[in-house]
């Protein structure tokens, strides 16, 4: 029984590892560690949620023996993803790189951040001060005293 647990256990570790099929690996242990690097940061086009090394989408696979054709030609990793990238556009990067258009979603966040507390600042420095309560004049105290008695028969 323990052993029939061990042996589900290693294999949903593994589920990942299942995208990659067989004639996708390269003999060259080396390229092939660099190739799952690399495939680690891309961003499966049509799963969105996962990358291309864990996909099992089509476009996945294709795009997984086209970064190992660009190692096999020579290509240092940043010239992968740069290929990949000018093929797809920057939404295949996990991580994109601050620069144009996507400078503004990474600055979005700060400063929509930094708006809140400013719109929140000047609502609580502009709110009128409460009023304070103010001592009550001797009829009021008189007739809140016989509002009281009544209250208590």
């Amino acid at each position: 029984m323990r052993a029939l647990a061990v042996v589900l256990l290693l294999a949903l570790s593994a589920g990942p590892s299942f995208a990659v099929q067989p004639d996708e690996v390269l003999a060259d242990a080396g390229l092939e560690a660099r190739a799952r690097d690399i495939s680690r940061d891309l961003r499966c086009p049509v799963c969105q949620g996962e990358n291309i090394d864990e996909s099992n989408a089509p476009i996945s696979r294709d795009l997984r023996l086209y970064v190992r054709e660009r190692l096999v030609a020579g290509d240092s990793d940043a010239e992968v993803i740069e290929a990949v990238t000018d093929r797809f556009g920057e939404f295949v990067l996990f991580d994109p790189p601050a620069t144009g258009s996507t400078l503004v979603l990474w600055l979005a966040g700060p400063v929509m951040a930094l708006l809140g507390l400013l719109v929140a600042w000047r609502f609580v420095r502009q709110r009128p001060a409460l009023a304070r309560a103010e001592a009550l004049n001797d009829e009021e105290q008189a007739r809140l005293d016989r509002i009281m008695r009544d209250d208590a028969r």
